[in-house]
């Protein structure tokens, strides 16, 4: 059985990160997205809302589980019971930074990482251009979740 970590902040889950998730349950049994709370950043969009959002936008696929997770990813993985962290990469310099952390992830632990490319259709989507597009009052429904779009809407009208 194959169990999965997809980890990240999710501030604000984009049809992206759906793209991604879908995409994992077609290979892994279980799949557990983890919405990391680092305490250091003051997120758009709170904890719990965040691991709602994504609840509510993953309701199509039954062997999803959402959670939130504070420390290191691995240390998440573990207590998680999960065999490999999914990490999704949109660009060569992600790649050179998400490799270099899945090496140093099994080097200390021994779970491995999977990276999976972005569909090309979402690989010019992130959360940052979101958070930026919304803050200057412009339209993201193309790019988020109904629910997400519509919360967006709620802070920045």
């Amino acid at each position: 059985m194959l169990g999965a970590l997809f980890p990240g902040s999710f501030d604000p889950v984009t049809n992206g990160h759906l793209d991604l998730i879908g995409r994992l349950c077609r290979i892994a049994d279980r799949v557990v997205v983890g919405v990391a709370v680092n305490p250091d950043k003051q997120p758009m969009i709170a904890e719990a809302e965040r691991v709602a959002l994504l609840q509510e936008s993953c309701q199509a696929w039954p062997q999803v589980e959402v959670v939130a997770f504070r420390g290191l990813v691995v240390e998440a993985a573990r207590r998680l019971e999960v065999n490999v962290i999914v990490r999704g990469i949109r660009n060569s310099e992600e790649y050179h930074r998400e490799a270099q952390m899945a090496q140093m992830n099994r080097a200390m632990t021994g779970v491995e990482t999977l990276l999976l490319p972005a569909s090309a259709e979402w690989a010019f989507v992130s959360s940052s251009l979101i958070r930026e597009i919304t803050r200057f009052g412009g339209d993201v429904s193309a790019y988020v979740p109904p629910a997400v779009g519509a919360r967006l809407r709620m802070y920045y009208p």
